[in-house]
């Protein structure tokens, strides 16, 4: 654990985490302006400890179908409890897979009155929503260090106009606030973007550095008809996330199944370990999001407070109340204007104005507070110097991050599989040849030491000069020629005999295939009689 002070006019204060810190500055110093201005009834629940000490979580958002539960067994590499699979919507529930020594359940009620998990603000959704809750609890390394929550189909059609009977995108939104992960899934046949599909999109606005697109079943099509799906998609993402940016897909088949067509099955491999690297990153960084997150809110937390304190200094104390609240919450749109003229508030931080309308409505525009200058002053020391030194503190703890901290077991063993001949570009490029008995440069050798003797060698060897004539053929900068000479040079006398040479024009043609080059050499590219 760490320790460090940070200091304030009227006290030192001493953290022993980042985590401890974060708790400790929301209750002391954004905690206080929530209350003042019913930040919690408009936009998020009173953050807990158990917000702060949660695992890292990732959200599976889709249509019916596209593979989320399926997409959690394959990460897993088991079942869990509850789970059931089909083409048909069959996941008709919020559940969040979660680790425990024994396999089990936690229905809905009972999940949102532990103290220890960080579900209990969901409880102001109703029973409606509750009764599609639960917790599965399951025996598996990859839970260890995060939880997975898997969400119901969301359905197009006829089949959306039926209502779920509690606020669906208002329990993403709760969950896209608190995770580290959305993962918004695809099916390959299914791309059509439904109304309910659109709506949950939306909800997820504002949290975009979270989100993740996965192109799913990608196997079911060939080559040609992958690149027109693909095409078709990212037409599709571009009119609902409505960015600049072009959205990162990442294309796969997560199942356990045959591959139909395995044309892609290099690309496939390529994907899985770019989004397994990415999810396997999210134990490092948890402090890191959270303290993000926080900041976030607490930006939103000021602008709140300007707004509430505008609307109750405009409010009458004594008649014609209604008209006034209802004249107020129609020009809200001009109040936003001048508190950002006012207080040169980004537009970006303004929450909604329709959102704001409709909590405004049933409101009781006296229990407002007018502006306290001291606690926006709080939570701007907090802003310029704690979160700082706690900024400060994430390299630190990152740097004693054990390896035990990481996503290991199920599929994720794969990212890293090194003991078997299908790990990650295993027997390719500069990993061509391991295990094998002979030296995997005897294979051009000829060809090479024909190059070596036109280079004319004196006592067995060639200058670098030579050499070098001979490498810049292969039209690589001089940074990635120099790396390959230090590599090739195994006796370091500056000058190569065959074999030396040989390796040299072998790492070229590695390099030109387009893979990476080791920062040391492996045992099996040194030339037996350097060993």
């Amino acid at each position: 654990m760490f320790s460090w002070l940070t200091r304030d006019s009227q006290k030192e204060e001493v953290y022993e985490s980042v985590i401890q810190g974060l708790k400790n500055i929301y209750k002391t110093k954004l905690l206080p302006l929530e209350l003042a201005y019913q930040f919690h009834d408009f936009h998020s629940p009173q953050l807990e400890d158990s917000d702060f000490d949660a695992k890292p979580m990732i959200l599976l958002v889709g249509q019916y179908s596209t593979g989320k539960t399926t997409f959690i067994r394959y990460l897993l590499e088991k079942d869990f409890p509850g789970i059931r699979i089909g083409p048909e919507p069959t996941t008709d529930r919020f559940i969040a897979v979660m680790y425990d020594d024994k396999d089990g359940q936690i229905p809905g009620n009972a999940l949102v009155v532990d103290p220890k998990k960080q579900f209990r603000p969901l409880s102001k959704f109703g029973n409606a929503f509750l009764n599609r809750l639960q917790c599965s609890m399951v025996n598996s390394p990859v839970l260890k260090n995060i939880s997975i929550v898997d969400t119901p189909g969301i359905l197009s059609g006829e089949k959306q106009r039926v209502d779920r009977g509690y606020d669906f995108t208002g329990v993403l939104q709760w969950f896209a606030e608190r995770v580290d992960r959305i993962i918004l899934l695809f099916d390959a046949h299914k791309l059509d973007i439904s109304d309910e599909f659109r709506r949950s999109i939306e909800a997820l606005r504002g949290h975009d550095d979270k989100i993740r697109i996965v192109l799913n079943k990608a196997d079911m099509i060939d080559h040609q008809q992958l690149m027109r799906v693909y095409g078709a998609l990212m037409w599709s993402l571009g009119k609902v996330l409505q960015t600049p940016e072009v959205a990162r897909v990442y294309i796969g088949s997560f199942w356990d199944e045959p591959l139909r067509y395995d044309g892609n099955r290099k690309l496939f491999e390529d994907e899985e370990q770019d989004l397994f690297r990415d999810l396997q990153s999210l134990p490092r960084n948890a402090a890191l999001r959270k303290l993000n997150d926080l900041i976030k809110r607490a930006r939103l937390a000021k602008v709140h407070a300007y707004i509430i304190a505008e609307l109750r200094k405009d409010f009458p104390s004594m008649f014609g109340k209604e008209g006034k609240k209802k004249e107020l919450i129609k020009n809200l749109g001009t109040i936003y204007e001048k508190l950002q003229k006012e207080h040169k508030i980004s537009i970006g931080d303004f929450p909604e104005i329709k959102g704001m309308q409709e909590v405004l409505v049933n409101m009781d525009f006296t229990k407002f507070q007018a502006l306290k200058p001291k606690l926006l002053d709080v939570v701007d020391k907090m802003l310029a110097d704690d979160i700082a030194v706690l900024m400060a503190k994430i390299p630190l703890e990152d740097t004693n991050t054990t390896s035990h901290e990481l996503i290991k077991g199920g599929a994720f063993d794969s990212v890293e599989d090194t003991n078997t001949p299908f790990g990650y570009k295993r027997g390719e490029g500069i990993d061509a040849g391991f295990g094998e008995p002979d030296w995997i440069v005897y294979k051009m050798k000829p060809k090479y030491d024909i190059l070596f003797e036109e280079l004319n060698p004196s006592d067995g060897k060639i200058s670098g000069a030579a050499a070098k004539a001979e490498m810049v053929k292969s039209k690589l900068p001089n940074s990635m020629l120099s790396k390959i000479w230090k590599l090739s040079d195994v006796d370091r006398d500056g000058m190569l005999d065959a074999d030396e040479f040989a390796l040299a024009m072998h790492l070229i043609n590695v390099k030109l295939d387009g893979n990476d080059l080791p920062s040391d050499l492996p045992e099996h590219l040194i030339p037996p009689s350097k060993r």
